[in-house]
């Protein structure tokens, strides 16, 4: 081990906060839940790369701008093998308060995991984080040549962490000029690292159950058996894995957003039959996980879902139950989208969160769904996060408006969000100074129980594919 109990760096390792890429969900997810259950709110959280003096400015400038953004907080090639998973996991629990709670969650990363977290006053901790490295001379178009670069680079990084998997993820879909400019590698730890261990056994309260949430999306996998896997494109890109084919008119828009060569793509064979994609819980995660709950006595429950709007459906109809019970309407709705949320100001303003995994049109017709088979609310405030790219699976502004159309008397969709959507990248931040102006609904409702929260995930999911044991 190459980290302290408090978290410091030893040797040559590098910090947590170096380490984990700066725009990945896991970090903001951690990031807003401790914040939240420290009852503040995200105003200090920004975004790595918000260039906000190049709005306007060409798109071929734009993308060289965003990728040399990229590259210089990307880890450079030689610091890959001074990542430090247990330093890692040391880091995300370290950024919670030093108290007793009443359960945790862990597991997939998951905007309504934030907020059922801060609704049952416990924490959430990942079980994977991803890096980011630099990818001199890359190429947006050549999945080929990302593996071989990634390869050697995986092989490094798990010489210094043999208790992870390190899946690299190729997808200019969801990446744009990015992929081009860096790999991505999510690293998943194997067993529970010891650093979650010792914050479990000293934080929680006797008898206190363990919730694990994880992402049941498949996807066509390279996997060499040597603790490194591949994939082309992802399920969070809006698209299908078929998409991806070389012949794909899907795909040559894609290319040609990105700015790169449409009529050279070419992907690695894949190895096996669909696997579990890059957000998936590792099995040895979880096993490890349910010897650490058995030896304490403590019970651990399941959640998974194949659709992330199934858990979103599901938290939000969970917000507004809670909320009634407490005295209090639950009768306006805010739909947050990516990076774009603050679970601490939702519950001040008595809010029910709706949470969006990217701007995708699969993403935010699941919203409108939901909204379409719920009791109307009063008034709904949308938040769109701009992924900072064009792609041909992205909703357009028309779709978002309908969702803000479901609120009877207040219909309000973010301008700043909207201005320059989809290519201008909007701050965390910018959720909370949205949500600081709804009215105040205190005092905020009792934290609920978990026992409860399962009673009303197991009965949504009933209807919406989402499955508790």
């Amino acid at each position: 081990m190459r980290s302290t109990r408090n978290g410091a760096v030893t040797g040559t390792s590098l910090a947590g906060e170096r380490i984990v890429a700066a725009d990945s969900t896991a970090r903001v997810l951690v990031a807003v839940t401790a914040r939240a259950l420290r009852d503040a709110d995200c105003a200090d959280l920004g975004h790595p790369w918000a260039l906000t003096r190049l709005r306007g400015a060409p798109e071929a400038v734009r993308r060289a701008a965003v990728a040399r953004a990229a590259a210089r907080v990307a880890l450079r090639p030689e610091q890959v093998d001074r990542v430090d998973a247990e330093g890692v996991a040391q880091w995300l629990v370290g950024q919670y308060p030093e108290r007793d709670y009443p359960g945790v969650l862990l597991g997939s990363p998951h905007g309504a995991a934030a907020h059922l977290a801060v609704a049952l006053g416990v924490p959430w901790l990942p079980a994977a984080f991803e890096v980011t490295a630099h990818w001199p001379q890359g190429a947006v178009h050549d999945p080929v040549a990302a593996l071989a670069h990634g390869a050697p680079l995986a092989a490094r990084l798990r010489s210094a962490n043999p208790d992870v998997h390190v899946r690299q993820v190729h997808c200019p879909a969801s990446r744009g000029v990015l992929a081009g400019a860096t790999v991505s590698f999510g690293v998943r730890w194997q067993r529970l690292p010891e650093a979650y261990a010792r914050f479990l056994a000293e934080r929680l309260a006797p008898g206190a159950p363990l919730l694990l949430l994880r992402d049941a999306r498949t996807w066509p996998v390279l996997d060499s058996g040597a603790g490194h896997s591949f994939q082309a494109g992802c399920p969070g890109s809006g698209l299908d894995p078929v998409d991806f084919h070389p012949d794909s008119r899907t795909l040559r828009q894609v290319l040609r957003s990105a700015g790169a060569e449409t009529d050279r793509w070419e992907t690695p064979a894949v190895s096996c039959a669909p696997g579990y994609a890059e957000h998936a819980v590792e099995p040895g995660f979880e096993l490890s996980l349910r010897d650490w709950a058995h030896r304490g006595g403590r019970p651990l429950h399941r959640v998974l879902f194949g659709d992330p709007d199934a858990l979103s459906a599901a938290t939000a109809d969970l917000y507004r139950r809670w909320l009634r019970r407490a005295g209090k309407t639950g009768d306006r709705c805010v739909v947050e989208c990516g990076r774009l949320l603050d679970p601490w100001q939702v519950v001040r303003a008595g809010l029910v969160p709706y949470w969006c995994e990217n701007a995708t049109r699969r993403s935010v017709a699941g919203a409108e769904w939901w909204l379409a088979g719920s009791d109307p609310f009063s008034s709904v405030d949308v938040l769109p996060e701009p992924p900072g790219m064009q792609s041909p699976a992205l909703a357009g502004l028309p779709q978002w408006l309908a969702v803000a159309s479901f609120g009877r008397l207040r219909r309000a969709l973010d301008r700043t969000c909207a201005r320059g959507f989809p290519v201008n990248a909007v701050p965390t931040r910018r959720a909370t100074e949205v949500l600081r102006a709804q009215p105040c609904d205190l005092p905020v409702p009792p934290p609920m129980r978990v026992t409860d929260a399962l009673a009303a995930l197991r009965d949504s999911g009933t209807r919406k594919s989402l499955l508790v044991c």
